[in-house]
């Protein structure tokens, strides 16, 4: 009876599959070494998830020799596994600079405060055979290698120097060209432009600011030939016909070809000028005036409104001139290309240079 509830347990324990329980363990990567390296021994506790694990200080390592070291910070390796367990490893790197068979005692660890103990482990360190007998077979550091010269290795950047040399040159020499070399420069010149009833206006306002003698026949020549040589060249300005080299009644008619046919009072005046020019005619002093007001009128009554007051003048440009021109704007593109590519040869070969040292 006893042995059939042992084979049920048994069958219902294989049944149910793997079983975790709360264990402990210890292993050692290597369990030989030489002097000097480094191994790494694992502790493992193997417990329910939510239990809390306490691994031993590894100060209190407590080895024998005491001269077996642990190195650096101990680290944690945490696997899950199945029925709610879970697998907590800590690695201690180990390294030992005496020949030796080292002891490692069992290690204590805690669950949930409960200790548990690991099996204990040993570790051989190895040290190198010195043949302190044949001292002559030993030499000492090799001198500094003298290797040849190559000139592959700087035939590159032998040309680069070159070529940045050249470039320096022909840089420098277009400089001072540009500098032997005053460069063009051009004025504009704005002129005032009077318009041609303001100069009308002006030369009889001048005569008759003057006031002649008007009774002398020599005063009013000159007074007439002003007031009507201003007329004259208002309207030739104006117009556009030759009115200067004109008479009186060609004026008249040429005038009225152009629309204008209240003329009674110009050709009054322009008869009075011809009379008192060519006949010795005398006029009286309203007369006069008359004749000044209507010559007034008739440039107020014909003058254009908006006209232009100034006049840009264009210097001109010989065609050495202009070829003088493009050389300095060639020469100025040419100075900032080879500005350009030899600062891109000078990176190019401190890098190469940098990339040769080491």
């Amino acid at each position: 009876m006893k042995i059939t509830h042992y084979i049920i347990c048994i069958l219902t324990m294989l049944g149910m599959g793997k079983v975790h329980a709360q264990t402990v363990q210890a292993r050692i990567d290597s369990v030989q070494m030489m002097i000097g390296e480094q191994t790494t021994m694992h502790l493992t506790a193997t417990l329910k998830e939510g239990q809390k694990v306490q691994f031993p200080n590894p100060q209190n390592f407590n080895a024998k020799p005491a001269t077996l070291e642990v190195v650096g910070t101990p680290s944690l390796d945490t696997v899950a596994l199945e029925n709610g367990y879970m697998e907590v490893t800590q690695n201690l790197i180990l390294t030992a600079w005496d020949d030796s068979l080292y002891y490692i005692p069992a290690q204590k660890i805690k669950i949930d405060g409960k200790e548990y103990a690991t099996k204990s482990l040993a570790l051989k360190v190895l040290t190198v055979e010195v043949d302190t007998v044949h001292t002559n077979q030993f030499y000492g550091p090799n001198d500094v290698q003298d290797n040849p010269f190559s000139w592959t290795e700087w035939s590159g950047m032998f040309w680069i120097a070159i070529a940045i040399a050249l470039l320096y040159v022909a840089c420098w020499l277009a400089y001072l060209r540009l500098k032997s070399k005053k460069p063009i420069t051009f004025k504009v010149r704005i002129r005032k432009i009077i318009p041609p009833h303001q100069k009308a206006l002006n030369i009889i306002e001048k005569v008759r600011n003057e006031k002649p003698e008007m009774a002398d026949y020599t005063h009013q020549k000159m007074y007439y030939t002003q007031v009507t040589d201003a007329l004259r060249q208002y309207m030739q300005e104006r117009f556009g016909f030759n009115a200067m080299e004109m008479t009186s009644s060609e004026i008249v008619a040429e005038l009225r070809n152009h629309g204008d046919t209240e003329l009674q009072e110009l050709t009054m005046l322009f008869e009075t000028a011809d009379l008192v020019k060519f006949a010795k005619y005398t006029a009286g002093v309203s007369e006069n005036d008359k004749n000044l007001l209507s010559a007034i009128a008739f440039i107020n009554e014909t003058k254009q409104e908006n006209v232009q007051t100034e006049e840009r003048i264009e210097p001109t440009i010989s065609e050495k001139e202009k070829q003088t021109m493009r050389m300095r704007i060639s020469l100025k593109w040419a100075m900032g290309i080879m500005i350009t590519v030899i600062a891109a040869l000078l990176a190019y070969l401190c890098w190469q240079l940098y990339d040769l040292r080491f």
